[in-house]
């Protein structure tokens, strides 16, 4: 696809033209340089394994309450066990939930990424999958399926650390940690190709909004938000590393380089600072919150308000 540079991207800005001093100008300049595939394959994964996770579920041969029956085994938990439309407790934690006890004492380290293919429910499914195939498509279109794809995958499993950290007596399943990443990442991307962008501050406004309401929702039963902050934060510093832009000016250079021109650097000062912080960060919080974690801690017992972040209950959706 071409883009004019009067296109509004991803985070609502609108992308420089680099011939035009930062003005608006009816000249197409490519933005969208991918085809977008993985996320669609993520969303179709999903669908997929839920589908699984109901035929396992088998409601009518455990239970005498369960809805749409017609739908054979594939029928619903009732409202009472599940108001989502979707499987048992139990059955989300056999399929591989997250569940900090058989992390820790049983070394199942493989429900820190499983999890976040699970969903309680079509409800639950639903809108995790609208909202990552309306954010991950433009944001792979634009940055290509390798670094869009290592996003969505490492801020899931930062979300699934940090809610193991302090939700220990419940079981979490969901994409929403992963989600959040791409959030995180959009937020950092705007942030690092700050000069890139008009309507910049629109655009930050805009992202912080959606993220505040987003979390703020995210204190609501049965929501885990801390599987939400663990992969916005884990996305956050991801886009510093993978989304940045190289200068106009250089990318200008790089094409019609004349005999006698200086040649401007591929990135700025201010860009590759925010770089070896988030690089430092990233590497310093998750090693930590995986030592804590196989450590067993349980992090409230050093924050005596962060329960209130998230409800807590038996069974959390992400």
């Amino acid at each position: 696809m071409i883009s004019t540079a009067a296109e509004e991207d991803p985070e609502g800005g609108r992308r420089r033209d680099p011939n035009n001093d930062g003005e608006t100008t009816t000249t197409t300049i490519p933005d969208l340089r991918w085809r977008s595939w993985i996320i669609p394959i993520v969303v179709i994964a999903n669908v997929v394994v839920f589908i699984v996770v109901m035929y396992f579920n088998d409601c009518p041969h455990k239970s005498h309450h369960c809805l749409a029956k017609f739908l054979g085994r594939f029928s619903f938990e009732s409202f009472k066990s599940n108001p989502l439309l979707g499987p048992s407790s139990s059955t989300l934690e056999k399929m591989g939930a997250l569940a900090w006890g058989k992390i820790v004492h049983k070394r199942q380290v493989w429900r820190l990424l499983t999890c976040m293919w699970l969903h309680a429910g079509v409800i639950h499914l639903l809108a995790n999958m609208c909202c990552v195939a309306f954010i991950g498509v433009r944001l792979e279109q634009q940055f290509g399926f390798v670094r869009v794809g290592t996003i969505y995958l490492v801020s899931g499993f930062c979300g699934s650390i940090l809610s193991c950290l302090f939700l220990q007596n419940a079981i979490s399943v969901g994409a929403s940690s992963a989600l959040f990443g791409l959030l995180g990442a959009m937020l950092s991307e705007l942030l690092i190709n700050w000069t890139t962008y008009d309507n910049k501050g629109v655009a930050l406004i805009m992202l912080l909004v959606i993220v505040g309401v987003n979390l703020g929702l995210g204190t609501l039963p049965p929501v885990d938000n801390f599987a939400h902050i663990g992969g916005f934060l884990g996305g956050f510093l991801l886009g510093f590393l993978l989304l940045i832009h190289p200068q106009f000016e250089w990318e200008e250079n790089r094409v019609s380089l004349m005999p006698g021109t200086i040649v401007k650097p591929k990135y700025n000062t201010c860009q590759l600072v925010l770089c070896i912080i988030a690089s430092i960060v990233f590497v310093a919080g998750f090693t930590s919150g995986l030592v804590i974690l196989f450590r067993g801690d349980n992090l409230n017992r050093y924050c005596k308000w962060c329960h209130k972040l998230s409800y807590s209950s038996k069974s959390q959706w992400t």
